[in-house]
């Protein structure tokens, strides 16, 4: 029988740290993670954590990748056991000539030492027993291992002026900087940091430095429909306004959000999406909210949805969204979910253009009324299905109307005439219509080589997809892909299906969510989309997606293109 040689690689590994929730594991293993990142070399780490208080198991993951792949790869290089709890599943997560380190009584210093130093700046007493700790270790483990093991981390400059920052604390500074002056909330995981953070940025960026005083309100609600209701009639004030929140406050908002959509008020809502239905994971990732986000409230609705790759856009999409939310007079969704915004990111620089003005769509002044420019409220003079809306007091005796969650006229008069609903339902259609060339557009990347199939992605997908390309080109397989930003779907969706035999479509979530959305939004022949499903609570990863699809292309050489589907 051969013996499997130890792993030997620099630079290109996965360390899995396995402990209990509530030890504060995970600021030592961030620091870790941190370590390797002051060498000039990327790192992804992913924080795997229970819902409970503290006691489950949890896991700390680093994959260090000179190469810069920043999704989950799958497998562990080198795993750190220190909760025999999980004994056998963490054995079973090694790869083939891996490394685990466990303390069997149980069933680079400096620059370590400044981290511990940042870590707990302001508390000495903590930072002295912490170095203390860390040399105890390393002393021990020079003494008594055979060192080094073929894991090896070597200085490198790959990480450039990409910033270190989690998805949540990016869309929070969006928000600051997309204008937002309210922000109503309930907690729930994983969006709670989403708040705080905006509380910390506001605090910096948000005191009148001459006074002092705070220009901002953040608000906790007594439930999460009554957050969405603050932020609706925020907005409905000339505030811009937000919540954060995950896919049971999105349940509880339902009736509120259907009021933004039919009265035509502007809102906000970032959700970080978990593992449903009802409880679910908490602390798990999925993409399991498209649909419930795409037509949510009863009735006939349809909303806006962005779907950011990784903070640099939570950023950007946070601060779009408000000026959606205004030029459109609705709900704008942020689709985030765990994965982004809990984790650590490498991430390109937040860029602002300080040049930028915010855009609050089609207001009609005082002025405008006073000139006798025609008013009501949901009347369409452009054709696009956007009316004009006027701010609270704007003036004495025009331009007023009656904010109602009823049937009304153009005027916003009170009206229970089928003619008269079916006029304002139309208009509303031709507004979502409009928005398609407002939001996002697809991000289009061809093969190297022409070929008859393509696969569809969105969201925090992105990286696994990235590094997946890379593999299935290895097997032989050309995909051309297109990354979806935004729903409603720009034309090019749909032609980018036209454009070929098959398109996988990669999700994370049980039900094939977003490709029902594209099947119903653009009457497309189900048959020609094949679902590639990851719903574990785990990140996608490039190994599970090259080989769903690399496999599937493997029986279309074989089998007769038809039956391969049906």
């Amino acid at each position: 029988m051969s013996v499997q040689k130890p792993i030997s690689s620099v630079n290109d590994f996965v360390v899995r740290f396995a402990n209990v929730n509530g030890s504060g594991s995970a600021s030592a293993n961030e620091l870790f993670a941190r370590a390797i990142l002051r060498h000039g070399v990327p790192v992804s780490p992913r924080n795997i954590f229970p819902s409970n208080i503290q006691g489950l198991p949890t896991w700390y993951e680093v994959r260090v990748t000179e190469a810069g792949h920043l999704g989950a790869r799958g497998g562990v290089d080198l795993m750190v056991s220190m909760n025999p709890q999980t004994w056998d599943k963490d054995l079973a997560s090694i790869e083939p000539g891996g490394y685990l380190f466990y303390d069997s009584t149980k069933p680079m210093p400096k620059l370590i030492e400044q981290l511990i130093g940042e870590q707990y700046k302001g508390k000495e007493k903590l930072l002295s027993s912490n170095v203390h700790a860390l040399h105890l270790g390393r002393d021990w483990a020079l003494q008594n291992l055979k060192c080094p093991i073929g894991l090896r981390i070597k200085k490198a400059d790959k990480v450039g002026d990409r910033i270190f920052i989690e998805g949540n604390s990016a869309a929070a500074l969006g928000a600051v900087y997309g204008g937002a002056t309210v922000c109503a909330w309930y907690p729930i995981t994983p969006s709670s940091s989403l708040a705080d953070a905006f509380g910390s940025h506001c605090q910096k960026l948000r005191h009148d430095p001459e006074t002092g005083k705070a220009k901002y309100a953040i608000v906790q609600g007594e439930d999460e429909l009554a957050s969405i209701g603050i932020v609706i009639g925020a907005s409905w004030n000339g505030a811009r306004a937000f919540t954060a929140t995950s896919g049971p406050g999105i349940s509880l908002m339902q009736e509120f959000i259907g009021l933004s959509y039919f009265a035509e008020i502007p809102a906000v809502i970032m959700n970080v999406q978990r593992a449903g239905p009802s409880t679910g994971m908490p602390t798990r990732t999925q993409q399991c909210d498209i649909l419930i986000c795409a037509y949510a409230s009863h009735g006939d609705t349809k909303h806006v949805l962005l779907f950011p790759e990784d903070p640099a856009e939570a950023f950007e999409f946070a601060a779009t969204a408000f000026d959606l939310a205004e030029r459109l007079q609705t709900t704008i969704f942020v689709m985030l979910d765990l994965d982004i915004g809990m984790n650590h990111r490498l991430s390109r620089p937040l860029k602002w253009d300080d040049a930028r003005q915010y855009d609050r769509g089609k207001v009609m002044t005082t002025e405008m009324l006073q000139e006798g420019r025609e008013f009501g409220r949901y009347l369409d003079v452009d054709g696009d299905g956007i009316p004009y809306r006027t701010y609270p007091g704007t003036h004495p005796t025009k331009g007023s109307f009656f904010t109602r969650g009823t049937s009304r006229d153009r005027y916003a008069r009170y009206s229970e005439e089928g003619s008269v609903y079916a006029d304002n339902m139309q208009r509303l259609v031709r507004k979502f219509e409009t928005a398609q060339d407002m939001v996002p557009r697809p991000l289009q990347a061809n093969a190297r080589k022409p070929t008859k199939y393509g696969v569809i992605y969105f969201g925090s997908t992105a990286p696994a997809m990235d590094e997946a390309i890379e593999l299935l080109e290895a097997r032989g397989h050309e995909l051309d892909r297109l990354r979806i930003r935004a729903f409603p779907f720009h034309s090019s969706v749909a032609s980018f299906i036209a454009d070929h035999d098959f398109v996988y479509v990669v999700e994370q979530n049980r039900d094939a969510q977003l490709r029902s959305l594209i099947v119903n939004e653009n009457g497309i022949d189900p048959v020609r989309l094949v679902p590639i499903l990851h719903y574990d609570g785990t990140p996608i990863t490039a190994r599970f997606i090259s080989s769903a699809i690399g496999d599937h292309q493997d029986q279309l050489k074989l089998t007769p293109l038809r039956k391969v589907v049906s």
